[in-house]
């Protein structure tokens, strides 16, 4: 269910600002969103798992939180985040 290292540093060295960059807000969005994406394929099989779709709406309003935060920071930083991603807003 969680994200391997290989998937891990693939994103990381996707969405980092500098060399040794492993936790802005912009690589966390981007490990979260996947993480969220791995979990919403899960649950189009398990329909049951009430304790996992808890952790999911943890993850979703993490992110939410991350994503305010940039986009009152960097407002353009935020905007690309999102097209990169597809996500919608």
């Amino acid at each position: 269910m969680a994200l391997t290292p290989e998937q891990k540093n693939q994103i990381i060295s996707k969405y980092k600002l500098h060399d040794k960059d492993s936790g802005s807000a912009e690589v966390q969005i981007a490990l979260l969103t996947e993480r969220i994406r791995m979990l919403t394929e899960h649950f189009q099989v398990h329909k049951k798992d009430h304790s996992s779709r808890r952790g999911l709406l943890k993850l979703v309003g993490r992110r939410r939180k991350l994503l305010d935060y940039l986009k009152h920071k960097k407002l353009e930083t935020y905007r690309d985040l999102l097209r990169q991603l597809n996500l919608r807003k």
